[in-house]
């Protein structure tokens, strides 16, 4: 039996995976922040009579804080993890901040990932075939990294924002790859491209089914969706590092995955993570 942690894991893909793994007689814990969501699908684990081996963590990643929590809380209770999928993202449709004063598209989507790949990393070691599997927007073309602005507090765009988030996450698959160059944990960047899993939820009407329309006719289905995630978690690739669109390789040589930037990507999120937004 093996052991998924998935953040994201009572929604769209995450959920899609937590069920399709406790299905297969293994150990899940989804982590997220709705409580009617993370008993929905407790109530799911019951029906496929794999209760006991579901678990749901109620933790905000965009807090460092929790999300550091959360890890040491995963490391007392599971000492071997075998997947770590990384699937918890809000589209911010408006600049927030964290408690913490850091930017919430910033936090959620890049800065969590790091720690809990960092925090959990020799809990993984420990799995005879260990994988981490960062759901991101890794291959697109668009977005840049704003190095004088990484919070844009000067100009914030949602879109932006996610497309910096999606080139910043590129990176962390390069930093954690050059930072532990004799770890066993495979690291895969997968981007699974269009998929109807609620992304209208953060819009205001009329947007909001504008966007379910749209969803509803063009993105792929989650089931079909989950597909290659599921072949990356059950037979890791071979190098260190790999990057796929749904099932189409990505080089990561480029770059847009160059080492000195992944190297300045964590200083930052490092210096964020202890002063918050004096960093």
């Amino acid at each position: 039996m093996r052991t998924l942690v998935i953040t994201g894991g009572t929604q769209g893909i995450g959920r899609a995976l937590a069920l399709h793994y406790l299905s297969r007689g293994d150990q899940v814990i989804a982590v997220g922040t709705n409580q009617v969501k993370g008993e929905a699908l407790l109530t799911e684990a019951d029906r496929l009579s794999a209760g006991d081996r579901c678990s749901f963590l109620s933790a905000d990643l965009s807090s460092p804080t929790m999300t550091i929590r959360l890890a040491d809380r995963l490391r007392t209770e599971h000492p071997r993890i075998d997947a770590l999928v990384f699937g918890a993202f809000r589209y911010q449709t408006k600049r927030q901040e964290t408690a913490e004063g850091i930017e919430r598209t910033l936090a959620l989507y890049v800065l969590s990932r790091y720690l809990l790949a960092e925090e959990l990393r020799t809990t993984l070691e420990r799995a005879p075939h260990p994988v981490i599997v960062n759901l991101c927007g890794t291959g697109s073309r668009a977005g840049r990294l704003r190095w004088d602005d990484l919070q844009l507090r000067r100009r914030y765009r949602p879109f932006a924002a996610t497309m910096q988030g999606a080139r910043a996450n590129d990176l962390l698959g390069v930093a954690f790859t050059v930072e532990h160059p004799d770890s066993p944990v495979r690291y895969v960047l997968h981007n699974p491209l269009f998929v109807n899993t609620g992304l209208a939820e953060p819009f205001r009407q009329p947007t909001r089914t504008a966007v379910s329309i749209i969803a509803k006719l063009f993105a792929a289905p989650v089931d079909r969706a989950i597909q290659p995630i599921v072949e990356r978690i059950d037979t890791p690739p071979e190098p260190a590092l790999s990057a796929f669109q749904a099932r189409r390789p990505i080089d990561v040589t480029g770059p847009g995955f160059d080492p000195g930037a992944a190297r300045r990507l964590t200083i930052t999120l490092r210096n964020l993570t202890i002063n918050g937004a004096a960093a």
